[in-house]
């Protein structure tokens, strides 16, 4: 019959392996109760088929883990295989096996690799019997960031003070973890290592930022256990280990036994959040300055402390870095905005009108509107792929390619060709540009145009019709296709005719319920709109903000009105 080892709290518990299934987990139902938060209900099976065993995870949260793999399915034991179920290790042996084999009778077990990249000071290793190091632990919450106050409130007054004092105006983050270490040296005298180690803001692994060594003589290297570690995480636990190098406890434990340490402490560095961000440990190699249980309650109350300085410089540091991009965002505003056109063009017997508002500082709409020669109106609109900075810079590009192909080229064919090549000369994956180019001659009053992948003109006829171009005269987009044959449009405007160009941003604008203003609705507004084209555009602008009801915007709102005054 084969047999399952359980290694927990220290102590090896066998349990025989009969016919069928054989579940692991934490409820009283399974076969096999494992006593921790980290492992679920019913977390694993060990499942007998004919002669061979094997493992199944059964959906648990942490994952199953075999020899140090995690399983992607049922996968067969071998006699001595390690099984680990969150914090629970536990050993698969054979008949004809010892049911406990000791440590000294097997092969030594082959370090780990690191936990996280760390310099060559600290090195993280595993307890092969799981966490049998521990003698004392404290458990710090979220109710109680400091631990227990009323155990020893005078000396951990007096500490939270000091390091408090020592971390006041620290704004430079790397120097607050050094500074916390020189304070925790001069409460705990007998302290002759200490280090600090956080989590990694994208990798979330533990990485060390200070470590402190009193000893210069001695080996300044520091191995902390796996087992410490995740436990004082995951339980937001403090832990005291007292006399560890001759603990019998420590005889599996190679963190431990391979460096003569007489007492350690490790607590977690709770946040604004109650949740750990880091941890601090620190160890004493002198037998008789051993540390003690109120040692532990001190350095989980100094710990919270200064995790709550940590997190306070590295919160100012955030602000001041979005106080400085906030300033530069305010100068790119200005810098837009010059961009756009200051005055709109005047013509007898024409109106114009333009509005633009970025969903963000900066945004990725344009327009631009200019006399090309005493009879002719050059109107330039466009919505880039994407908004904020990156539409921004496309833009900025957009509106000097399209400023210096107007002085030199006055038909829309040739300048829409020109304009599309040089933005496809130097593209960007994934930007480009809708467009619409219009000129109109004020004398005959034609207006030519060109559609690059924007939305067609919307136009109000006299007798309060509306017109659109077909989709089929939409070429690309601005910027994807290098030497488009793009389609010449004509249309002649007659008295009291208003055309109205808009962005998406028009469109999709939304309120707090998530209807959208949609094409059907401004379509109508249009049709019913004021005779005038500037008093449109901001008749228009009002009713798309009225829709909206104060919800932010999700993208730049842009509208060009323009047209002939009725007669």
């Amino acid at each position: 019959m084969a047999t399952l080892i359980v290694l927990l709290g220290g102590k090896a518990t066998a349990h025989p392996l009969g016919e069928g299934e054989t579940v692991l987990g934490r409820h009283p139902a399974c076969t096999i109760q494992l006593d921790s938060n980290t492992v679920s209900r019913r977390h694993a099976q060990i499942i007998k088929d004919g002669q061979s065993y094997f493992v199944e995870d059964l959906g648990s949260g942490n994952g199953t883990f075999l020899n140090g793999k995690q399983i992607p399915g049922r996968t067969q034991l071998n006699h001595d295989d390690r099984i680990k179920l969150g914090p629970v290790l536990l050993r698969f042996q054979t008949e004809g096996s010892s049911v406990l084999d000791t440590p000294a009778n097997k092969a030594p077990v082959p370090r780990p690799k690191a936990l996280a990249e760390t310099s060559s000071e600290v090195d993280f290793v595993d307890d092969e019997e799981g966490d049998s190091c521990i003698e004392a632990t404290l458990v710090g919450g979220i109710g109680s960031p400091f631990g227990m106050l009323e155990v020893q409130p005078e000396a951990k007054l007096k500490a939270v003070l000091e390091i408090t004092r020592s971390l006041a105006g620290t704004v430079d983050v790397k120097a607050i973890c050094p500074k916390i270490l020189d304070t925790l040296f001069s409460i705990f005298p007998q302290a002759d290592r200490g280090c600090i180690l956080l989590k990694d803001s994208e990798t979330d692994k533990l990485v060390p930022r200070a470590m402190k060594h009193r000893r210069q003589d001695e080996d300044a290297s520091v191995k902390l256990s796996r087992t410490i570690l995740n436990k004082v995480l995951n339980e937001k636990t403090g832990i005291l280990s007292a006399d560890a190098a001759n603990d019998e406890q420590f005889s599996a434990s190679e963190s431990i036994s391979s460096l003569a340490i007489h007492s350690m402490m490790c607590v977690p560095m709770l946040g604004l959040d109650g949740e750990p961000m880091g941890v601090i440990n620190i160890d004493t190699q002198n037998p008789i300055s051993q540390f003690r249980n109120e040692d532990l309650d001190l350095l989980m109350a100094v710990g919270s402390q200064a995790a709550l300085s940590y997190d306070s410089a590295r919160l100012m540091v955030t602000f001041m870095e979005k106080k400085k991009q906030d300033g530069e965002m305010d100068i790119a505003r200005n810098v837009q905005r010059a961009l756009l056109p200051s005055e709109l063009p005047k013509a007898p017997g024409y109106e114009f009108f333009a509005s633009y508002d970025a969903a963000q500082a900066v945004g990725g709409d344009y327009f631009d509107a200019m006399m090309i020669d005493k009879e002719k109106i050059c109107l330039s609109f466009g919505d880039v792929a994407g908004k904020g900075v990156p539409g921004a810079l496309i833009m900025a590009r957009m509106s000097s390619c399209v400023q210096n192909t107007m002085q030199f080229v006055h038909e829309v064919g040739p300048a829409v060709e020109a304009i599309n090549h040089h933005m496809c000369a130097a593209s960007v994956e994934g930007r480009f540009v809708t467009y619409v180019l219009i000129i109109i001659d004020i004398t005959t009053h034609e207006m030519v145009l060109t559609n690059a992948g924007h939305m067609s003109p919307i136009i109000r006829r006299a007798d309060g019709s509306l017109f659109e171009f077909g989709d089929e005269t939409v070429g690309v987009p601005i910027g994807v296709v290098d030497g488009y044959p793009f389609d010449v449009l004509n249309f002649k405007l007659e008295p009291g005719d208003l055309a109205v160009l808009f962005t998406d941003g028009v469109s999709e604008a939304m309120n707090s319920k998530g209807d959208l203003y949609t094409l059907e609705h401004l379509r109508e507004f249009i049709k019913k709109g004021p005779l005038k084209a500037d008093e449109l555009g901001r008749a228009l602008l009002q009713d798309v903000r009225r829709h909206a009801n104060g919800f932010p915007q999700n993208d730049d709102i842009t509208i060009m009105t323009f047209g002939r005054n009725p007669i």
